[in-house]
């Protein structure tokens, strides 16, 4: 393949070639009763609209709606926006076409830093945990969920909700959480293990796609339950695991929200608890100002109010 185009370089009169997420497939007649495929293509750089109109039995059943593609079309524009006239498109995959720069990254939100190299960076928080039972909790849960705990965004549309957010998110507070255990002398294991554990339900509660949504468990029940019970169960293999400090880890996760209005089922009630919440709540808010910084296109010194914090932020 030569050159990939993300669209956000798109320019009329242009014929491009890349990797896309299809977002939209609908197959519509034209006036005279024709045939076409009207398509929405994304990528991590922008939204376009393309058109199918040939063959189009042929190429409906070689790719599906929120599935990759891979694309050649012309750049056309229609009533003042860009759309594209598309010549060849099916479907894409890493296996098959990895070799010619597929990324999954290209065509969706993703971190900034290298999910292998903060994979590395938890690994080595766990390392720190020094209770046994503990450590090999924490190890066990992450061993069988590494695959999705890699690509999992934090949530769909607030803090760190972009593919591997979830990563990003749980090595920047478990790093918080190591350092303030010293400060306010608390059980840094015991710490170490409820920021490590107490989103784990994610990723049960969002699927684990190009585009993820809430799945049914995630409706009915919400992750921090679900965190609890996948906590629980594997606590429940591991021999001689203390009753007390189960149902203290358990705690931590069901509170780590901090108030009832918030959806936590008790407000924290001993010093690690506190402290979960209190780093949660800090590293959310202090992603969705950035993100509300990086964003923001005012030639002003404030952004806009339109943000998950409801104020104007300063920006110098």
């Amino acid at each position: 393949m030569k050159k990939i185009t993300p669209i956000h370089k798109f320019k009329e009169g242009m014929t491009i070639q890349g990797f896309y997420l299809c977002v939209d497939k609908h197959i519509r007649h034209t006036r005279t009763g024709d045939l076409f495929i009207d398509l929405v293509l994304r990528d991590k750089t922008g939204q376009v609209h393309g058109k199918i109109w040939d063959k189009v039995n042929s190429y409906s059943e070689r790719f599906n709606s929120g599935e990759a593609v891979v694309a050649k079309a012309d750049v056309s524009s229609y009533q003042g926006r860009l759309q594209l006239e598309i010549k060849k498109i099916g479907r894409a995959s890493v296996q098959n076409h990895g070799r010619y720069g597929y990324d999954p990254t290209l065509i969706v939100p993703s971190s900034e830093k290298n999910p292998k190299e903060m994979w590395e960076g938890l690994r080595e928080l766990v390392k720190k945990i020094k209770n046994r039972r503990l450590k090999k909790l924490v190890t066990q849960i992450y061993k069988e969920n590494k695959e999705s705990i890699f690509v999992c965004p934090a949530s769909l549309t607030s803090y760190y909700n972009y593919r591997s957010g979830l990563l990003e998110c749980l090595l920047s507070m478990g790093r918080v959480a190591f350092d303030l255990a010293e400060r306010y002398n608390a059980d840094r294991d015991l710490l170490l293990a409820g920021v490590l554990l107490h989103d784990i339900g994610k990723v049960k509660e969002l699927s684990i796609g190009l585009e993820s949504e809430i799945t049914d468990e995630g409706n009915f029940i919400g992750h921090s339950v679900i965190s609890r019970d996948m906590v629980k169960a594997v606590a429940g293999t591991i021999n001689g695991f203390p009753k007390e400090l189960l149902l203290k880890l358990e705690h931590m996760i069901l509170t780590h929200k901090g108030q009832l209005e918030w959806r936590s089922s008790r407000k924290p009630n001993f010093p690690e608890a506190l402290l979960l919440h209190q780093i949660h709540h800090l590293e959310k808010h202090m992603n969705l100002m950035k993100m509300a910084l990086e964003k923001d296109e005012e030639d002003s010194d404030w952004t806009l109010g339109n943000n998950h914090l409801f104020i104007p932020l300063y920006k110098r």
